[in-house]
């Protein structure tokens, strides 16, 4: 009776071991993306002023600053889910890189004080952004890697936790930029 006793024990230690492991990582993954997601609103509330800044001298590309005003007015309105949140980002960013070669077309804006402050910490903010998705992906992965690995996919399978996106970027944007071709008029 006293082996049993002892035997059960350790069983519920281990099970409470493997719950406690479990929830840590998740709370670690909500907290990490919430700290991704305090950075990006920071990048939210710096566009309106950067694209008011640049819509003077950039007429014509209209239509990328609209886009980028409608993604952080998406991004601000209403509840999105992590995954809508990441899927957005990605939006973005692809689009803010479209608009930064865009104002190579633009000598006068480019010297512009205000606009050279805002590009700064439009780029301070984005190497933030860089470093809280890389936390965040090696949370995600811890995350991911405890409750698909044995025994504690068991209890994973069992609190009905699964496995969360890590931000990755779109395979176009990996490639080679062709310098020659941003210079070009």
């Amino acid at each position: 009776m006293e082996t049993f006793l002892i035997v059960a024990g350790v069983f519920l230690l281990i099970l409470v071991f493997m719950y406690n492991t479990l929830i840590s990582k998740k709370n670690q993954v909500d907290t990490i993306f919430a700290g991704l997601d305090a950075v990006l609103k920071k990048r939210y509330d710096l566009l309106p002023n950067l694209i008011a800044s640049v819509k003077e001298y950039m007429a014509h590309e209209s239509i990328t600053l609209e886009k980028i005003t409608e993604l952080r007015t998406k991004a601000l309105m209403g509840e999105l889910k992590n995954s809508e949140r990441i899927a957005l980002d990605k939006q973005l960013s692809s689009m803010l890189g479209n608009l930064m070669v865009a104002v190579e077309n633009y000598p006068v804006l480019k010297a512009n004080e205000n606009f050279l402050h805002l590009q700064g910490s439009l780029n301070e903010l984005e190497e933030q952004i860089s470093a809280a998705r890389r936390a965040y992906n090696q949370s995600v992965n811890d995350y991911n890697n405890a409750i698909e690995m044995f025994p504690t996919n068991m209890m994973a399978n069992f609190m009905h936790l699964e496995r969360k996106e890590i931000f990755s970027i779109p395979s176009r944007e990996r490639q080679n930029v062709d310098v020659k071709n941003l210079f070009q008029k």
